[in-house]
């Protein structure tokens, strides 16, 4: 037994410096974070200093005067017959299956009346405490598009060379897409939707915006609707990586994180799409 004595002495060393080395990675990720994924790009990440605000326990007092109660008015709401019900959503259904992504785009120009409207759409989204996190960049200026054409390529290069991964590149393969966006060129608008990860109260301190990312995610769904209803095409891009360098290119306010980008315009003649299939219905919904 007294021989033993030494090696159970090196055994309980061994195992103390196991414990304490992983309770210090531990405490060390704690203070770094949640690892950021090579796919999610760090622009989008939330305000840290609203984040801790928002956890239980939180002062009130830090927190900005609630606004004044709104008035609420009757609802005017148009109620349909059952048959034009059906009508009326086969129809919207149909035309919104036609919508593809065109990467093929004419520089033929578009009216500018037509993007105010489809804007204007996009605003009509609900959002979390009526916010309304979202700022719309439109983009027409030629030279402005190629800068930002130059920023993206560049980062899009590295992203498929680097970043992606094997398995994501191999899946985009079927679409025939890369690094190069003709298209940024090409379209007479493009349009740059950013996420505003606060507001501003009106004494200036930061004003917390409710499921930001979530609110211009359905705003982006009925942008994408509206353009297919005016007869436009558009590609829905989420530059990675990209977000910081256009929005100083841009002019825009820290707070505010580019979600998506959509080159907008008519398809050009040579147009092509891949010849996908949507899921059927029983893939999609379940009935309980």
């Amino acid at each position: 037994m007294v021989l033993l004595t030494p090696v159970l002495v090196a055994v309980v060393c061994i195992l103390l410096v196991w414990v304490f080395k992983n309770a210090q990675r531990s405490l060390e990720r704690k203070e770094e974070g949640p690892a950021a994924r090579p796919w999610l790009d760090g622009d989008l990440q939330g305000d840290p200093e609203l984040l801790r605000r928002g956890e239980a326990g939180a002062d009130p007092d830090e927190w900005p005067e609630a606004e004044e109660s709104v008035a609420h008015v009757p609802f005017s709401h148009t109620r349909y017959p059952e048959q034009e019900m059906v009508k009326r959503s086969q129809e919207f259904y149909e035309l919104l299956n036609k919508r593809r992504s065109v990467r093929f785009i004419s520089s033929e120009q578009v009216p500018g009346e037509v993007i105010d409207n489809v804007i204007k759409t996009a605003g009509t989204a609900p959002s979390g405490a009526h916010t309304e996190p979202w700022t719309f960049v439109v983009v027409k200026d030629p030279d402005m598009k190629h800068k930002i054409r130059e920023i993206i390529e560049e980062e899009e290069e590295v992203n498929y060379m680097r970043r992606m991964g094997h398995q994501w590149v191999t899946d985009l393969k079927k679409l025939r897409t890369n690094w190069i966006k003709d298209y940024l060129d090409a379209a007479p608008v493009l349009i740059l939707v950013f996420k505003q990860v606060h507001g501003f109260a009106a004494d200036g301190r930061k004003k917390v915006h409710y499921y930001n990312e979530i609110s211009v995610s359905i705003a982006c769904g009925l942008l994408l609707a509206a353009l297919q209803n005016a007869g436009l095409v558009t590609v829905t891009t989420t530059p990675l990586n990209c977000g910081p360098r256009l929005r100083v290119l841009l002019g825009r306010p820290p707070h505010e994180k580019l979600l998506i980008l959509l080159p907008v315009g008519y398809p050009s003649k040579e147009a092509t799409v891949p010849d996908l299939r949507r899921k059927a219905l029983e893939q999609i919904m379940v009935t309980i």
